[in-house]
């Protein structure tokens, strides 16, 4: 008994694990205004049929029917790879292959890799009418508290054609980030051959919103603002400026999410008199998900109206 009484007593308990460190990154300017973004309802015309297959825990695929007068209306089918070469967290595994294509051919291609811990690098390429149309390049460097984003679209070293854009976001402080961007484009179309935009960035978050803003060299102005008001209820608000043009375009939404219940709900009304508003209810315990939109344009007396089922 003593014997065992001395163990219990001079054991040292196991050191205790030490604390999470804090992601002071701020992520990439192309999210700058993300949060907002999120609220607005990405509303469509039309009928459209999603059936979505898990064929193993890295392989999905789809299959897609839409009839619309808005978009391009017929079946699609896509494939999703996920990885598990390079796993960053539970939440980041690559690479990541993303691909559909069309009855015509018509083809939708991203790929996205990390060759390291701080490195992304994504590629998306479409194809249309047996013909290259677009081609984009991305490679994201992610530090401690910086971003910094290199993207080239549609290069041709040869002709010397293309767009380049560079991105830098660092973090001041735990609340604000501050940044930068340079556009680039050269092509026989533009007056002069080439054309270069600066534009300076920034984002202010706090507890429960967020405050972004990126003014540019040639007038432009885009302001964001996002509140988180509730569990369920989260508002925001946009604004668009081209001041040499004298054109400004306002933007208020909300989003209502009741997970409980499996209803999400989107609106939004800008100074336009445009609405927009997207209805997702999950049918459960069947996997059907069923989606109900709608789109007034009040000065052109229009109305557009659009129902999806997404199975899976």
């Amino acid at each position: 008994m003593g014997n065992v009484h001395a163990a219990e007593t001079g054991a040292t308990p196991p050191p205790p694990p030490p604390p999470p460190t804090e992601d002071r990154n701020p992520g990439t300017v192309e999210d700058l205004h993300g949060k907002t973004k999120e609220i607005f309802p990405m509303a469509f015309e039309g009928c459209k049929l999603l059936v979505q297959k898990g064929l193993s825990n890295n392989f999905q695929v789809s299959h897609s029917l839409t009839m619309s007068n808005m978009m391009p209306s017929g079946y699609r089918f896509g494939a999703t790879y996920v990885g598990a070469s390079k796993i960053i967290s539970m939440q980041e595994a690559y690479p990541i292959l993303i691909g559909d294509i069309d009855a015509s051919g018509n083809l939708q291609a991203n790929i996205i890799h990390a060759p390291s811990d701080n490195v992304r690098c994504k590629m998306m390429a479409a194809i249309q009418d047996q013909k290259w149309q677009s081609l984009q390049l991305t490679s994201d460097y992610k530090g401690s508290d910086f971003t910094a984003s290199l993207t080239m679209g549609n290069p041709d070293f040869l002709s010397g054609t293309g767009m380049g854009i560079a991105h830098y976001i660092q973090n001041v402080t735990s609340k604000l980030a501050l940044g930068a961007e340079l556009a680039y484009q050269a092509s026989p179309q533009i007056p002069g051959g080439h054309i270069g935009v600066l534009s300076v960035l920034g984002r202010y978050t706090g507890a429960d919103y967020s405050l972004s803003a990126t003014v540019s060299n040639s007038g432009s102005l885009h302001a964001c603002y996002y509140q988180k008001c509730s569990q369920d209820l989260s508002v925001g608000a946009e604004l668009e400026t081209n001041i040499r043009m004298g054109q400004s375009v306002a933007t208020v939404g909300y989003k209502v999410e009741m997970p409980r219940a499996g209803l999400n709900f989107k609106g939004a009304v800008n100074s336009d008199w445009e609405v927009k508003a997207v209805l997702e209810k999950k049918l459960l315990p069947i996997p059907f998900t069923l989606a109900l939109c709608g789109i007034i344009n009040h000065p052109k007396s229009s109305f557009q109206m659009g129902a999806g089922l997404i199975v899976g």
